[in-house]
């Protein structure tokens, strides 16, 4: 494969894994704080055991590319989840804009696979081209799930919060 286009996969690697690395905090941040919302949370924590695993593979295709994850990207979108997660935290509503704001993230990360699916196709790179196919389907499937139960995420937080039980945030 051309160098430059290797160069430009390698880049686009490490910075999914980069995403993927952000995309953990923040399910973790916010699965800690749902309380009164089981199935979501199940979906959460399910999501983020799938999103752990998504960055292994990466970092094993970046790795085999004969590179490694960068630490600065990494720590770059660790940081970005974190404040993402404190000014979530604030809001009244945190639950119906935490899964707006999921769902919008999860679409970011389906555009970004497939961009390297294409681009690993240009390199010839089979292996990574699965890779991010596989990822792919992953992370539909969790936009998928969000645009489905969003409704009922906002009409139960309705509920709650007419009855005024403190229970409506999380």
């Amino acid at each position: 494969m051309a160098q430059a286009m290797k160069d430009n996969l390698l880049d686009w690697l490490r910075d999914a894994h980069a995403m993927e690395e952000q995309a953990e905090k923040m399910l973790e941040a916010q699965a800690s704080r749902l309380e009164n919302y089981p199935m979501l949370r199940r979906r959460v924590q399910e999501h983020l055991e799938e999103t752990r695993g998504q960055a292994r593979q990466l970092r094993g295709c970046i790795e085999r590319l004969g590179s490694s994850p960068s630490a600065m990207k990494d720590m770059g979108g660790k940081v970005m989840a974190m404040m993402q997660g404190l000014g979530g935290s604030m809001a009244a509503d945190e639950v119906v804009k935490g899964s707006m704001a999921s769902y919008a993230f999860e679409h970011f990360e389906v555009s970004a696979y497939l961009a390297l699916i294409a681009a690993a196709e240009a390199c010839g790179d089979i292996t990574t081209k699965q890779v991010c196919e596989q990822i792919l389907a992953q992370e539909r499937a969790m936009a998928d799930w969000l645009a489905e139960h969003l409704p009922e995420t906002v009409q139960e937080f309705l509920r709650r919060d007419a009855a005024d039980l403190g229970t409506a945030k999380r």
